[in-house]
């Protein structure tokens, strides 16, 4: 009893600072993306600075709006689905949240995020990650609204989590930059550099384009290993 009472704690001590993380990510996405969105609408600031090219195409600029607009949202609708209070006390806004979330990857979020990869950063090495990544985005989201139609509570808890941990990527992607950038910063470090060429461009980016997504996902599948989901499943009630 004393062991099951330990790791309860455990498990609402990680939920609590997963909310806490989570909660400011979205905060930081969405000042992030704010500046975009002010008239007259800039095109030379932060990741647009390197989209120079690309800023005269209305169709990836489209797509661009599209995506960082519908990615916060994803981000923050999806912090409920993950909620053990959220789903046990308010079993239909939990339902109605997740349709939103799985809607807004599937029509919205992730064929913009495709769209895009097509013209990533980084060349073919990096683009290949991209589009990988939406089109398993895609896919788990999809699962995960497949599953909970034909009542597979646990096939939907799994790939309702890798669905969410390349939801997170684009926190996991930014993160890096800024710890990277900071770092080089703090210690005089200038690109290119022979030296440090795992840091500097093209080479980080392309390693970060990969390593963003894979290593949430091995994260995600050590979480299903190691029993998440029953964490979840004992609160479902199918029947409300």
């Amino acid at each position: 009893m004393k062991k099951r009472h330990t790791k309860h704690i455990g498990l609402s001590a990680l939920t609590i600072f997963f909310w806490v993380v989570i909660l400011l990510s979205v905060f930081k996405m969405a000042t992030i993306a704010y500046p975009y969105f002010i008239p007259p609408f800039p095109t030379d600031i932060d990741f647009l600075m390197s989209k120079q090219w690309l800023v005269d195409n209305g169709y990836w600029m489209t797509a661009f709006y599209i995506h960082i607009s519908s990615s916060v949202v994803v981000i923050a609708a999806g912090i409920s689905q993950f909620s053990r209070y959220f789903l046990t006390n308010y079993p239909l806004i939990h339902r109605k949240v997740g349709k939103v979330y799985v809607a807004l990857i599937l029509f919205v979020a992730a064929p913009s995020g495709l769209f895009m990869a097509f013209y990533g950063n980084g060349g073919w090495p990096a683009r290949y990650a991209f589009i990988i990544q939406a089109l398993l985005w895609w896919g788990f989201s999809f699962k995960a609204y497949q599953t909970i139609i034909n009542k597979d509570v646990e096939g939907h808890c799994r790939f309702m989590i890798r669905s969410y941990a390349l939801t997170l990527s684009a926190i996991s992607l930014r993160a890096a930059t800024y710890l990277v950038s900071y770092w080089k910063l703090k210690e005089g470090i200038d690109c290119p550099n022979p030296a440090y060429t795992l840091i500097c461009y093209p080479t980080f980016y392309i390693l970060l384009a990969w390593m963003s997504w894979i290593i949430n996902l091995l994260i995600a599948e050590a979480m299903l290993w190691a029993g998440i989901v029953g964490y979840y499943i004992p609160f479902q009630k199918l029947d409300k």
